[in-house]
């Protein structure tokens, strides 16, 4: 067989590949936001770190962040004070009123935790990333 013929020796065209999202992940991150008021321990691997906190809706998580933005002093907090409301209206200006019914894309968590291998751990009161960085989870905190 000529190198020609030969599948093993054909130049091939690159193939993209972007990451997806658990869908179970994303059920559970649906399920969650039904309600406001639940919280679901949970521990994620985001970039080869452990991070581990309370699983939160968009909801919950929007309203901390926007009490968080109220509290900031200096010379930008009044263009903070109104910016979560911005946010919000132009996810609706851009999508309409009318948001098609999907799976999330983004997951929230409260009180959580970064542990990296040799800088110790980071506490962040409110954490918000894209469900496709998750490479793995598991519910619950460690021990």
């Amino acid at each position: 067989m000529s190198a020609e013929h030969d599948p093993l020796h054909q130049p091939s065209a690159p193939v993209v590949t972007e990451p997806v999202p658990d869908v179970q992940l994303q059920m559970l991150v649906r399920l969650i936001g039904l309600d406001t008021e639940v919280a679901l321990p949970i521990t994620l691997v985001v970039g080869g770190a452990f991070l581990h906190g309370d699983l939160i809706s968009h909801e919950a998580w929007a309203a901390g962040w926007a009490s968080t933005l109220r509290g900031v002093d200096g010379p930008g907090a009044r263009l903070l004070e109104r910016f979560p409301e911005q946010v919000d209206q132009a996810v609706v200006d851009k999508q309409g009123n009318q948001v098609p019914q999907r799976l999330p894309q983004w997951i929230h968590l409260r009180d959580a935790t970064g542990v990296t291998g040799t800088n110790g751990t980071v506490a962040m009161p409110l954490w918000r990333g894209r469900l496709a960085d998750v490479s793995g989870w598991s519910l619950g905190k460690p021990g």
